[in-house]
């Protein structure tokens, strides 16, 4: 029995956006991260990182990336990217990309291209127009499905996946398993932190008479 700990309760309607941000990013922990990668219809490319990012569905396959507007309510290049050209490629951030996907952070102006200075390379879509990134180990082009306005401040965008591209040491081609140890995918922790994927351990569903099971057994143990 785990030792008993008093709780305290935080009123969310009582504190600010600020504060409630630092909550939430400190406690949902770790979180996938993504440079997601857009075209504009002039063809400028813009990539930039997101960690409000998942997976939702896969019949439809799914993938949902939450953007923070500028201060002044205007979008940001990705929201405005997608609004215009409906699609988007989600590129899962490796260790080894983690330094580039740094610098794709860095608020350049629009007409700077993300990639170049991060030394990464784009790779022609082949199901949407915009790139993907060559050196990202997993890629998914992806058409918008849904957009969601979350007051002034933030759009949720829903992706469905058209087109995957996997690094080929990755993945078990018959099984379609991906090898999550050799992705070496980093998460996003509070504040600037990160983490890496590399402890592992598994722990599979039991069934209710397996449960069953064990429960008699630590009762038997206890006697």
């Amino acid at each position: 029995m785990a030792s008993q700990r008093n709780h305290i309760g935080i009123d969310f309607t009582r504190i600010t956006a600020r504060e409630r941000y630092k909550l939430l990013i400190g406690s949902v922990v770790p979180r996938p991260i993504e440079l997601v990668t857009t075209r504009h219809p002039d063809g400028t490319v813009n990539a930039a990182p997101y960690s409000f990012f998942n997976c939702l569905s896969a019949d439809p396959a799914i993938l949902a990336l939450g953007v923070e507007n500028h201060s002044d309510m205007s979008f940001k290049d990705t929201t405005l990217n997608i609004r215009l050209t409906e699609e988007f490629t989600v590129n899962i951030v490796d260790h080894a990309m983690v330094d580039a996907m740094n610098v794709c952070a860095v608020p350049f102006p629009s007409h700077i291209d993300e990639l170049a200075e991060a030394g990464l390379t784009a790779a022609p879509g082949e199901a949407v127009q915009c790139p993907y990134i060559y050196e990202a180990p997993i890629a998914f082009e992806c058409c918008r499905h849904l957009t969601l306005g979350l007051g002034k401040s933030r759009e949720i965008v829903l992706g469905e996946v058209v087109r995957m591209h996997v690094r080929e040491d990755l993945v078990d081609r018959e099984r379609l398993y991906i090898d999550q140890l050799a992705l070496d995918a980093v998460g996003r922790m509070g504040g600037h932190g990160y983490s890496t994927t590399r402890n592992q351990f598994d722990l599979p569903t039991m069934s209710q008479e397996q449960w069953q099971t064990r429960k008699s057994t630590v009762k038997n143990a206890d006697r």
